[in-house]
This record gives structure tokens, sequence and C-alpha cells, in this order.
């Protein structure tokens, strides 16, 4: 192993140690403030205290044990791999003549490489990332892509080197190879097939289909097992993020690497996302009908506040749609109870500014 690979004794690595040695779920899922365990208690004098307490995560939403190192690597199809180290994910293809990777996230960083490592020595096959995809620019997913070197053929959507150009970031190198809407990548023989549709989590995130593998990696648009994070993935386009979702269930696929969290992906976890956002859009809808506004602009509108008009009706709605759905998700979707309020929250905004939906800021009479 080479000195680049060692491991470092950093908090956070000795973090990852610990809970792979004393638990067989992922670190997200041991984390919990609610699990007791001989870990917990041992540590639990270093804890913050007054942190609220959450909902047990399903058994169905975790992955596999991770390493003593921090990671689990996992074969997908054929020579098709993918990496997680519970929080994020990465995929990579192993061809005769060199690596294939898409994404490099900070959180696994090093791993990567030690990953790569373990399967192409079992394999005999190059270790040597010689290309990269970038799903989208973003720091928290192609962050570590600076350690691969500068040989490296790296391609992406247009619109992501127009980012990353303006973000200049030393660890996220601009891409060799751009396109617009499609693009084929072929490696000695193995195959990615790139495709955009559109903005949906951010202006450049792109679809990655390997075809002969039944794979399909969508970054930050599906989240098997587990609730989407707050505000919706934090998606610029929410519109088209939901639009997203639907695109990817008529690609042809088995397996989904979804960017986050410990597991892969099948199309049942697709199926009750949508029907986790159908039910949130209807909660929303009905709030948006059933909250009187009334208290909210007599209590702040005579001190012309209007901006605590807007907060506390927003709050409200929000808070009177997620209720129902985080409960009917609950041991369904890891995490409901999380982040339900802040994506009733998001979706009741775009109803508002994307489908005109403004309730008591409509058009006066």
């Amino acid at each position: 192993m080479t000195a680049s690979m060692e491991t470092r004794p950093d908090g956070r690595r000795a973090f990852l140690k610990r809970a792979a040695a004393t638990a067989s779920m992922p670190i997200l899922a041991t984390a919990l403030p609610a699990v007791t365990s001989a870990a917990a208690t041992s540590v639990s004098a270093a804890e913050p205290t007054g942190l609220p307490d959450f909902a047990p995560i399903p058994a169905a939403a975790n992955g596999p044990a991770l390493n003593a190192q921090g990671y689990y690597v996992g074969q997908v199809k054929g020579d098709l791999y993918w990496v997680t180290d519970s929080f994020y994910q990465a995929m990579f293809l192993s061809t005769r003549e060199g690596v294939v990777l898409v994404d490099a996230p900070p959180t696994i960083g090093h791993n990567l490489l030690r990953a790569i490592a373990e399967v192409t020595q079992a394999n005999g096959r190059p270790s040597k990332v010689t290309h990269m995809v970038y799903s989208h620019s973003h720091a928290d997913h192609i962050g570590a892509a600076n350690i691969f070197g500068k040989d490296v053929v790296r391609i992406a959507h247009r619109e992501c080197r127009k980012l990353l150009r303006r973000d200049a970031d030393p660890n996220r190198p601009l891409p060799d190879v751009v396109f617009d809407d499609h693009h084929e990548l072929v490696v000695a023989g193995q195959r990615l097939r790139l495709d955009f549709h559109g903005p949906n989590h951010s202006p450049d995130n792109i679809f990655i289909h390997a075809p002969d593998h039944g794979a399909l990696m969508v970054v930050d648009v599906l989240y098997p097992g587990w609730a989407p994070f707050k505000g919706l993935a934090v998606s610029q386009d929410i519109p088209d993020w939901i639009r997203a979702q639907d695109i990817v269930m008529g690609y042809r696929w088995s397996s989904f690497v979804g960017g986050h969290l410990g597991r892969l992906g099948v199309r049942a976890d697709g199926d009750v996302q949508r029907q986790y956002m159908a039910d949130l859009d209807a909660a929303v809808r009905a709030a948006s009908d059933s909250v009187d506004p009334t208290p909210f602009f007599q209590k702040y509108g005579p001190a012309g506040n209007s901006w605590a008009v807007f907060k506390t009706y927003l709050d409200a709605v929000a808070q009177a749609a997620a209720g129902p759905v985080a409960a009917k998700y609950a041991g369904v979707l890891a995490a409901a109870d999380v982040f339900t309020l802040d994506n009733a929250a998001t979706l009741h905004e775009s109803h508002r500014i994307d489908a005109g939906i403004l309730g008591p800021f409509a058009t006066r009479p």
C-alpha cells in the first residue's frame, strides 16, 4: 500500500473505525441518539446534550456493514462496482485498460483508492483511474477529484464546466470533455451512457446509465429507503426534480446508485419515493386550503412586519402538511420524521412561485 493510502489518524477516520468495529449497520443508523449500545454508552459523556431523538431506522434502509477503514465496496454486476461510506456513494468500471470512476465524494476520499485497489488486485486489472465522470458540479460529490492526479480524462455536462470555472476549486479540476445532451463513453469495450434531461437537483445533473450492467446512477434525485434530504434535496428546480424521478423510472435498470447513504436502490424504491412525493403534494395543497391566514395578518400586519406574516403563515402550512405524511412513512422511509417538514416547506414554496398557488398572497379582488 502506498503512503498516500495510509490511514490518517484524524477524528473522522477514528470515528468510522470505531463504528465499523462495534456495529453491523451503517454509521447513519448507529449514530442516532435513540440507539443504545455498549459503544454508545462508552462515549455518551462526550456527546452533545439537548439534541432531539428521532425514530429508529427501518432495517430495510440499512446497507452492508463498513470495513475497519470505514467503507464498503461491492459488485453491482460484472465489472461494475459501487463504494459507500454510508453517507455518500461512488461507482466505477474496472476495465483491462484502467478504471472509469463516477464521482469522488470527499467523505470517502482516499478510501476510493483502497476500494479500487481491492477490486483490481482481485481481478488482475489496472488500478489506475483513466477516466472520471462528474455527475454534477457540487463539491460534496466530486470534491476529492484532485486525488487522482492530472492524467485523467474528465467528462461532464457543458454546464458543469461553466460552474466549476466559476467556483475555481482546485479540488474539482475542470472537465476535459463536455457534452450537451448525450455522450457514450466506451473504454476497452465497457460503456457508460451519459444523458442530460434538463436541470433538476442542479443545472448540470446527469443520468449515468450502464445498460450492459442493468444499472443507473443519478445523484440527489432518488434516496433508496430514505426520505429525500432537506428541502427536496436542496434542489434548484423543484418541478423538474420531481419530473426527474419519472425519467429515472423510464430507464431500464435493476440496480440504482443514488449518490447517498448506504445501499443500492431497487425499482420498488422509486415507486415508494414517488408515492411519498404525491402524498406530500396532496398534503401541502390541503394545508394551503385549510390554514387560516387571518391570525398572522392580525398579529403582524398592524406593525408592518410583512416578513413575519409570511414566515408564520408558511411555517403553519408546512407543519400542517408534514405531520400526516411523516406519520404515514414512519417505518417505511428512514428519517421521514427528520426532513418531511423541510420538504413540505420547500414544496409549498414551489407551489407558490412555480405553480402560481398563491393562497392569501394572490391577486386582490
